[in-house]
């Protein structure tokens, strides 16, 4: 059959991504993918320099997404297929161009195969740069160390003539603008006439007048048992786990077992392989059989990776927590452009970097491929892919691809988001093949096309400010117009998380500042509070946190107003922030406001009160967001009791959520009542959005228990430690750790 091109629909069990994050992810990456000066000083040269090039000092301009929940319900999910006599590819235009599988057909009296991972669910994890991720399939991490901030979000999606486009032949071209590093980047997907290999075309490109840092990790997921091994052409691997240690080990054979095996480690893992240079580039994950997927591209992804979960109970229960029971596990295999996902490799302005890459499946004998002569098996594996897929077929291909990637769309599949559209006519580029239409601007876009064209950014409005700031803009062109714009609440607001994020500390405190001059609202106080914290004033930042909650939970309870009306606060807040926090009006933290003098405390509108009620979805993901932060900043500062006061003044939807459980465990903790922190735990909760290699969990039960069991707050002995953990186990359904302890 001529290979074919269609949209249709997928229904999944599926937890919803729910609202972003509405406060600007100004602190710096909790990413566990980091290693310190001592260890980059015993690095290659080259790895060393890229992994000290432009790390990222947190995800602005994107917001967080850590909205969403654990129950699921059957959702349609927009599709498109690719199709020929042998393969039958699904991406998913919605949730970043995912491939969610691709099925080898059946010949004969074979069935159907599926050679990826494919997750019977989708349900979100705290694993993107910016929270929520999902398992499964082939995935395009772009940006920076980690899962790309677009794994749930939309790409532009069209049909596009491909090379073999004189006999029918189509592309799916998926594009999008990635905000972290500024760049346009596409993913062309087409299966040639009778081709038993997916073929990939992608592009990064540089529109700008500088070099720009680039991160590529084409990450597949691929099923595991106990019989898998992934096969690549190397003597070597760089092994990097979850205590930050990146170190040089041998292939198979290492610290006893053969780590080419993905179940025979205990803890979560990576191996990124030392492929020669001159070799091709592959990588294979086969079964029992020899079978199974194999990857291969042009030479200029060099990198090669295995991703393992271990066979240990922390990684076992991280499958388990991504997928329902039942499903098998799965590894990952992964191509990228350095050697090591801690790099990041420049791109010069005006270039591009593209390649081909190819995915498909393959048999080898089971005997060579399982045997104990590594060099025998990568012989087969190698050979096999050879016979299937020549390494000079790739090249052509790549060849024949590159006059097609500025090919303009012909259909238009599905649509991402507005962001290129605006920088594209911000920086008037010109992006052959990825065009991005002005008419995808939409709300989130209209302020930043309104300040490009007259200069000044439109002041918040009373209702939506309420529960919502506006995404900023943090990239230098986007900061000199803020610069230049009319001084009003909001501009200043946007103009001091640029300056933040351009490492200006001392500017951008000056510009809250100046935001609340103007009127008082949360956003500015939770800012300054971040600050105080990175300077070292654990006390004032809680005293701005109480004071940013109080002002949220009045807007939120605010009937349509009378002139001049002012709002009395909670009385539980009120309680708790008396005379301890800035007063209305200024927020300096100097301690001389009404709330320092023991004033009754009142809370004032931050914009003319007009009868606009706030989004009560956007003001529940204020709320949490801001609540959460000011427990935390609460419990920093030994003040438990106003921590549990603005925990019971949340709304019983938040308190309810798992975070929450774990943060009344923590505040009752603090205030010295272990039999009922323990009690929380017993009653069991799950922390939705709990980050890859957080232990809060473990960390917060073993004080909990080691109090019980001492019945003091006194330093604890190793012989009461042990005692703790001996007599009070961590449950199986916390134990999320993925190193040893």
């Amino acid at each position: 059959m001529a290979t074919s091109v269609r949209r249709t629909t997928l229904t999944l069990p599926t937890a919803p991504v729910g609202p972003d994050n509405p406060l600007p992810a100004l602190r710096p990456l909790d990413e566990v993918h980091r290693v310190d000066d001592r260890v980059r000083a015993t690095l290659p040269s080259d790895m060393a320099r890229q992994v000290a090039h432009a790390p990222l000092r947190s995800v602005l301009p994107v917001r967080l997404r850590d909205g969403y929940g654990r129950d699921r319900a059957p959702a349609t999910l927009d599709a498109i297929v690719l199709e020929n006599d042998r393969l039958r590819a699904t991406v998913l235009p919605g949730l970043g161009g995912r491939v969610h599988s691709l099925i080898h057909k059946a010949t004969g009296d074979s069935a159907d195969t599926e050679l990826l991972y494919r997750n019977p669910v989708l349900q979100p994890a705290d694993f993107a740069l910016n929270g929520a991720w999902f398992s499964g399939g082939i995935e395009w991490n772009i940006g920076a160390t980690g899962h790309t901030t677009l794994s749930c979000a939309p790409l532009h999606a069209a049909r596009v003539p491909a090379p073999d486009a004189a006999d029918g032949g189509a592309m799916v071209r998926l594009w999008e603008w990635e905000r972290l590093r500024d760049l346009p980047f596409q993913v062309d997907l087409w299966l040639p006439a009778d081709s038993a290999f997916l073929y990939v075309g992608v592009r990064i490109r540089n529109p700008h007048h500088l070099p720009a840092p680039v991160y590529w990790w084409s990450n597949i997921a691929v099923p595991e048992d106990e019989h898998t091994r992934v096969l690549a052409p190397a003597d070597d691997a760089w092994h990097f786990g979850y205590a930050r240690t990146l170190s040089r080990v041998p292939v198979p054979e290492w610290d006893g077992a053969d780590r080419t095996y993905p179940l025979r480690g205990a803890y979560p893992a990576d191996y990124f392989y030392e492929v020669p240079d001159g070799a091709r580039r592959w990588i294979a994950s086969l079964d029992a059989a020899g079978s199974g997927l194999v990857q291969t591209s042009t030479d200029l992804l060099r990198g090669r990776k295995l991703f393992v979960w271990g066979a240990g109970p922390g990684g076992r229960r991280w499958q388990q927590w991504l997928t329902e029971p039942g499903t098998g596990g799965y590894a990952e295999i992964q191509a990228g452009l350095a050697r090591t996902q801690l790099e990041h490799i420049p791109l010069e302005a005006g270039e591009e970097f593209a390649w081909l890459e190819a995915y498909g499946p393959l048999t080898a004998d089971p005997a060579a491929v399982h045997g104990t002569d590594w060099a025998t098996a990568r012989r087969e594996t190698e050979t096999r892919l050879e016979a299937a897929l020549p390494r000079a077929a790739v090249d052509a291909a790549y060849a024949a691809w590159r006059p097609y990637a500025d090919t303009e769309p012909a259909e238009q599949l599905a649509t991402g988001s507005g962001w290129g559209a605006l920088e594209a006519e911000r920086g008037g580029f010109q992006l052959p093949g990825t065009p991005f239409d002005p008419g995808t601007l939409g709300e989130e876009q209209e302020p930043w096309r309104r300040l490009l064209r007259t200069g000044a950014l439109a002041d918040w409005e009373p209702g939506p400010s309420q529960a919502d700031p506006g995404a900023s803009l943090v990239a230098p062109a986007w900061r000199d117009l803020l610069e230049a714009a009319p001084s009003t609440a909001g501009a200043e607001y946007h103009l001091g998380v640029a300056q933040w994020h351009a490492g200006d500390r001392a500017q951008a405190e000056r510009s809250w500042e100046r935001s609340l001059r103007c009127a008082e609202t949360p956003w500015a106080l939770r800012c300054l509070a971040v600050a105080d914290t990175a300077s070292g004033h654990p006390a004032r930042a809680a005293d701005r946190l109480l004071r940013a909650v109080q002002l949220l939970l009045a807007s939120g309870t605010v009937p349509p107003p009378e002139a001049d009306q002012v709002l009395e606060a909670d009385p539980v807040l009120e309680a708790a922030g008396a005379g301890q926090g800035p007063g209305p009006g200024g927020g300096a933290g100097t301690g001389q406001g009404a709330e320092a003098a023991g004033a009754p405390t009142a809370v004032s509108l931050a914009a003319p009160p007009v009868a606009v009620a706030a989004d009560p979805v956007a003001l529940e993901a204020a709320e949490a967001a801001l609540g959460r932060e000011a427990i935390v900043a609460l419990l920093a500062a030994d003040r438990a009791d106003d921590a549990r006061a603005v925990l019971d003044a949340l709304r019983p939807a938040i308190r309810a959520r798992g975070r929450f459980r774990l943060l009344r465990a923590q505040v009752l903790l603090a205030q010295g009542d272990a039999l009922a922190a323990r009690a929380v735990f017993g009653e069991g909760f799950e922390v939705c959005d709990l980050r890859e290699g957080d232990e809060a969990l473990s960390d917060t039960w073993y004080a909990i228990v080691e109090r019980l069991v001492t019945g003091t707050d006194e330093p604890l002995t190793e012989e009461a430690r042990a005692r703790a953990r001996t007599e009070h186990p961590l449950p199986g359904r916390y134990e999320f750790r993925m190193r040893p302890t």
